[in-house]
């Protein structure tokens, strides 16, 4: 059995490019869609990932404006900013860039922003809508997991599918549960005090991996003709980036598998312009 590989970034690519589509309409009428990205300090990994976010919006036709804020912003400056965005009525969407410096307290940040224009989904009113069922924005890497599963194995359906997600964040374990729920799966939520891992993990169709430690999960661990997703990146001491899966001993024995890098990670920033989109929608 040849394990189906998940191309993350060829599904990126096709959800992108719908938004497009969908933005030029709005475009049409009139509408435009503004990201406004938040940036404190100088951590390069950060400064990647809003240069990425830069260039999605350029390419699906979104407004984006950015505020690099330097390592010694006090929290009430970046608060003031945050209102001052809130009640801009040309802004959609509102995201800050984590990790915050040390002095500045995520929580009191995240709760700060107005839950329409909260696209990264982490506000407790998001979170709370989701696990009730309600409309809100969803954190985007779970709801990036879900397009690689329904995209990319088209014959998956998830009701009644035992999936096991292994760990359990805010930003992706907890919300991806529910997600699962929300397609009628079976779920389980695995962590570092769950007994007996390796039955629980032989027992699932679907693995979700999201704990960051390189190549945790085993070949031993997974049953013949599962669908792993690996949610991990995990910098190795040569310098490559692998993911919680073993893959190149995984990957013969399942029916699919998303690889690391290239998988879970462009759908985070293809969802992120889909939040975006539908504050858009929703402000209209």
């Amino acid at each position: 059995m040849s394990a189906v590989i998940i191309d993350g970034k060829a599904i990126s690519q096709q959800i992108k490019d719908e938004i497009r589509e969908k933005t030029a309409l709005l475009k049409e009428k009139g509408k435009e869609v503004t990201l406004a990205v938040i940036i404190v300090g100088e951590d390069p990994a950060s400064k990647v990932y809003v240069r990425n976010k830069k260039k999605a919006c350029e390419y699906v036709g979104f407004n984006s404006l950015s505020y690099e804020l330097p390592e010694d912003t006090t929290q009430d400056k970046l608060l003031e900013l945050i209102d001052e965005l809130n009640k801009r009525a040309d802004v959609d969407g509102i995201l800050v860039q984590m990790p915050l410096p040390k002095h500045i307290d995520e929580k009191t940040v995240i709760d700060r922003i107005d839950p329409s224009k909260d696209v990264d989904g982490f506000h407790p009113m998001n979170v709370g809508a989701l696990c009730i069922g309600e409309r809100g924005f969803v954190s985007c890497t779970p709801a990036g997991v879900i397009q690689l599963l329904k995209r990319g194995v088209p014959d998956l359906d998830l009701t009644g599918k035992r999936c096991t997600v292994v760990g359990r964040s805010n930003i992706v374990g907890k919300p991806m549960a529910l997600l699962l729920l929300r397609e009628n799966a079976t779920v389980t939520v695995a962590h570092s005090k769950t007994a007996d891992l390796d039955q629980v993990l032989l027992e699932s169709d679907v693995i979700i991996a999201a704990v960051g430690r390189p190549k945790m999960i085993k070949a031993h661990q997974v049953k013949e003709g599962a669908v792993i997703i690996d949610v991990g990146i995990n910098r190795m001491d040569d310098g490559k980036l692998c993911g919680d899966v073993d893959y190149e001993n995984v990957v013969s024995k399942v029916k699919a598998i998303t690889p690391v890098p290239g998988g879970v990670g462009p759908m985070t920033i293809a969802m992120l312009m889909n939040n975006c989109y539908e504050a858009a929608l929703m402000r209209e």
